[in-house]
């Protein structure tokens, strides 16, 4: 039977690679974004396999999640799984020299907005005793770089918030999951560097990064269980990639 899929900044990246490993299944999609027109161009490319109904959504904005969650279309209403998705890095100054817009950002989308799309569909999967949350994390969560700091911050935040929905959600049979990519070449580093594409490009130059198909097939994965069986936490990196472990600057 087809589920009910909503996937939040899916007009790029992980987002839209999302949505399409979903709409092979046929799946029904709610697709939400702020660039409406990347997600038309979307719709177009997948409402032969699936049907797809478009929101244009901020996270940020507290009163618009409420408005449309609670006015889908019948259809569209009964959500079986939410994909926590939009977020983003800004910068990657130290933290003393940081823009504090860039913080208050970065906490607004990637732990505020996670928050509102949850708390506004999470009593419905209660009431209706099934559903399952994907939140996106990062292994910047768990690791730190220099230059992370508040991005970093905010994906401990999904982790811990992650964890802590099981533990509210327990006699349910309501899933959460957490799935903490490291490295993954898409728009991120274009969004980080606004749009210094340059810059985003020696970003990635030589890493073997993943790609957004790459995290899509791990969500794919979480949300194939059977009922019974929740994957808790999946973190990946490209072979490229490791913790590097503690450092000791030594003065001369």
């Amino acid at each position: 039977m087809p589920r009910i899929v909503l996937v939040t900044g899916a007009s790029s990246g992980f987002g839209a690679a999302i949505a399409r490993h979903f709409a092979v299944k046929g799946d029904r999609l709610i697709l939400t974004a702020r660039r409406i027109d990347r997600l038309e161009k979307l719709k177009a490319e997948l409402e032969s396999s699936a049907k797809i109904h478009l929101l244009q959504l901020d996270v940020q904005d507290r009163n618009a999640v409420e408005q449309v969650t609670s006015n889908l279309p019948a259809d569209f209403a009964e959500v079986d799984i939410l994909i926590n998705n939009a977020g983003l890095a800004l910068g990657l100054e130290p933290a003393h020299r940081t823009d504090l817009d860039d913080w208050d950002t970065m906490i607004d989308t990637n732990c505020k907005g996670l928050t509102y799309c949850t708390r506004a569909l999470l009593p419905g999967m209660v009431e209706r005793n099934r559903g399952h949350i994907v939140n996106i994390s990062s292994s910047a969560g768990s690791y730190a770089y220099p230059g992370a700091n508040v991005y970093g911050a905010t994906k401990a935040f999904v982790d811990q918030f992650s964890a802590n929905l099981r533990s509210d959600l327990f006699g349910t049979q309501v899933r959460v999951s957490c799935i903490a990519p490291g490295m993954a070449e898409t728009e991120f580093s274009l969004v980080r560097f606004k749009q210094d594409a340059e810059k985003a490009a020696r970003f990635y130059a030589g890493s073997d990064a993943m790609t957004a198909s790459d995290i899509a097939h791990a969500v794919m994965y979480v949300t194939d269980q059977p009922a019974h069986l929740n994957i808790n936490h999946i973190e990946m990196m490209p072979v490229t990639q490791a913790s590097a472990g503690l450092k000791v600057f030594k003065k001369g």
